[in-house]
């Protein structure tokens, strides 16, 4: 039986950290649910009627194969997505949301009509976005630190320390702008490097040390809570291609 095929790209957006992607249709039969693992992102979601929020995820999410429309989208860096909603990022936490649920319907439905005309849905999605970046101004400057200080392996204490917070302080600025807590978050993200340096070539137990890991068997651990899976099923199973909702390194979103 041939084998289920989508066509993704993506592309840095003019948006400052982050990124759109585009997802056809695919092609051939339908094939298992693949796995998506935590990024620390948000996406706004645009298929034909349709746009969606994928909030942030602490698990693995299971992507359903059965959904086969094409797709074009923004993620988000963690901590930019709530500024832009007006939603605190806890509350759409290991969740796709319409965005109808969230704004006013009336508004959102214009919205989709017109990204749904356009010759490009990718650029127009972006244009939106930039736009209500424009209104809202950017993150929190204190949680984007958190977040790039974190995304580079620095511990909780030490990040906190840094931006001049107290532990519950911390916590509570976390689970709005990214979520949940800095700790998940610090997890996240560590995962996330390992499984870059895995797909340089770098074998697991340097990986896992170069993350940030103590050793193979802490990242073994921490697949296993994160993704529900191991590293070589992971990879063999080629869910290896997708950070996300998508096939793909970088880790796009579709809607569950």
């Amino acid at each position: 039986m041939p084998r289920e095929h989508q066509r993704y790209q993506e592309r840095p957006s003019r948006l400052d950290g982050a990124v759109v992607w585009t997802l056809d249709a695919p092609t051939g039969p339908p094939q298992a649910a693949r796995s998506v693992l935590p990024d620390g992102c948000m996406d706004l979601i645009w298929s034909v009627g349709r746009l969606v929020v994928a909030g942030p995820d602490t698990h693995a999410f299971q992507v359903d194969p059965r959904d086969r429309a094409s797709r074009a989208a923004i993620r988000f860096p963690p901590g930019t997505a709530p500024v832009l909603l007006g939603v605190p990022a806890h509350e759409l936490r290991d969740h796709r949301v319409e965005l109808a649920d969230l704004w006013s319907r009336t508004a959102v439905r214009e919205l989709t009509g017109r990204i749904d005309r356009a010759a490009d849905p990718a650029t127009a999605l972006e244009d939106f976005a930039l736009g209500l970046a424009a209104e809202t101004g950017p993150p929190d400057p204190l949680t984007a630190a958190v977040a790039d200080r974190l995304r580079r392996g620095g511990s909780v204490a030490a990040t906190a320390a840094e931006v001049g917070l107290g532990a519950r302080q911390l916590h509570r600025r976390s689970l709005a702008a990214f979520g949940y807590g800095p700790k998940v978050l610090a997890r996240i993200l560590r995962l996330q490097r390992a499984l870059a340096l895995v797909r340089t070539g770098l074998p697991y137990a340097e990986a896992a040390c170069a993350a940030g890991c103590v050793d193979q068997a802490h990242l073994a651990r921490e697949m296993r809570d994160l993704a529900g899976t191991t590293l070589g099923a992971y990879f063999s199973a080629g869910d290896a291609e997708a950070n996300s909702d998508t096939p793909q390194p970088s880790g796009s979103r579709t809607t569950a």
